[in-house]
C-alpha cells in the first residue's frame, strides 16, 4: 500500500538493504517492527518492497527528526538492527530525508 502521508513537510527514512539467504525469522522480525514502528510517536506509515534477488527498500516517514531518533533508540528495534547485521543482511544503507514537497496520482474510478 502506498502510505497515506500529511502535507509536507515531513520526514522519510530510506532503508536499502541486500538480504542474506533463507527467512531465518526474518518475516516475523519484519512484521513485528512495522507493528511496532506504528505505536510509535510521529510515525505516519510505511512502505516496502523486495525483489526476487533480495534487494529491497523501506521507505518509513515521520513526523520529525526527533520521532526517527526515539525509534532508533527504541531497545526492541536496536536488538533487531543487530540481528540484521549479524543474520539477515549481505549490506544494507539507511538515508534520512525530508520531504519538502510531495506529489500524487489517483485514478478515479469510472
Amino acid at each position: 500500500m502506498i502510505a497515506n502521508t500529511p502535507l509536507a513537510p515531513y520526514y522519510a527514512v530510506i532503508f536499502t538493504s541486500l538480504r542474506t539467504d533463507g527467512d531465518h525469522g526474518y518475516g516475523q522480525a519484519a512484521a513485528r517492527m512495522v507493528e511496532l514502528a506504528r505505536q510509535q510517536p510521529g510515525f505516519l506509515g510505511v512502505e516496502s518492497a523486495r525483489d526476487a534477488d533480495g534487494l529491497g527498500i523501506t521507505v518509513s516517514y515521520w513526523a520529525s527528526e526527533a520521532a526517527i531518533l526515539a525509534w532508533k533508540r527504541h531497545s526492541e528495534h536496536g536488538e533487531t538492527r543487530e540481528q540484521g547485521r549479524t543474520t539477515w543482511y549481505e549490506a544494507f544503507h539507511t538515508r534520512v530525508c525530508k520531504v519538502e514537497r510531495a506529489y500524487a496520482f489517483e485514478r478515479q474510478p469510472g
